[in-house]
C-alpha cells in the first residue's frame, strides 16, 4: 500500500491531481480542494494516501493531513460510505471540524455536505459517536517535527496550547514552518476578534 507520497504537482485536471516523484513516475491522484487551490503547479507537496483496489480500477486518494487520513479511515467504517463520499466529506471540511460536529451530534452539519442525505448523515453520527468518544482524539496523534516546532513557538508567543493545536489542524501541512506560524497567528487572532 502506499502511505504517503512527496513529488512536484504537474498538472490538475478537475479534483485529480499528477504528482511526479524524482524517479520520473507520476501518480494520479484525487485531491480535496484544500490542496488544489494552495498549491502552484510545479510545487513539492507531500500527502497521505490511500489506494483503493477495485476490479477496473487502481485509485489513490490524497490528504493534506494525518488527520484528514485518520478521519477518512474512521468515515469508511460507517455502513454506506464509500471511499468517494468519505473523499468528498473531507474535501469541504476538516477533521476537526468532523469530530466537532459528531460530538455535538450536528446532523445539519453533514447534510449540508453534496452527496450527503438525512440517513446518511444520522449514520455516520450513530456508527461514529462511540467511536470518537472512546478511541479518536485529533490531539493524540503525532506531530511531525515541524508541527512540534509550530506548536512550540505558538506556545511561546503566548498562545495556549489547545488553541495552538486546533489553528494547526486548519492548516496546509505543506506550508513552511514560518507560514504556518504565521497562518495561524491569523487564525486565532481572528477567532478572537
Amino acid at each position: 500500500m502506499i502511505g504517503k507520497i512527496k513529488g512536484l504537482l504537474t498538472e490538475v485536471n478537475g479534483n485529480e491531481g499528477l504528482i511526479e516523484m524524482t524517479n520520473g513516475v507520476s501518480y494520479l491522484i484525487y485531491l480535496p480542494s484544500k490542496i488544489i487551490l494552495h498549491q502552484k503547479l510545479g510545487s513539492l507537496i507531500e500527502i497521505y494516501t490511500y489506494l483503493q483496489v477495485r476490479d477496473d480500477a487502481h485509485i489513490l486518494f490524497g490528504f493534506a493531513t494525518k488527520n484528514d487520513y485518520e478521519i477518512f479511515k474512521q468515515l469508511l467504517s460507517v455502513d454506506g460510505v464509500g471511499p468517494k463520499l468519505a473523499f468528498t466529506i473531507i474535501s469541504f471540511t476538516n477533521a476537526k471540524d468532523i469530530e466537532t460536529a459528531i460530538s455535538m451530534a450536528d446532523i445539519n452539519y453533514f447534510h449540508a455536505i453534496p452527496g450527503i442525505g438525512k440517513k446518511t448523515a444520522q449514520k455516520i453520527l450513530l456508527e461514529l459517536s462511540g467511536k470518537f468518544d472512546k478511541d479518536f482524539n485529533i490531539s493524540k496523534i503525532a506531530l511531525s517535527e515541524a508541527d512540534t516546532l509550530v506548536i512550540d513557538a505558538l506556545i511561546s508567543l503566548g498562545f495556549d496550547r489547545r488553541s495552538a493545536h486546533k489553528s494547526l489542524s486548519q492548516i496546509d501541512r505543506n506550508l513552511s514552518v514560518e507560514e504556518k506560524i504565521k497562518t495561524a497567528i491569523k487564525f486565532m487572532t481572528n477567532k478572537k476578534t
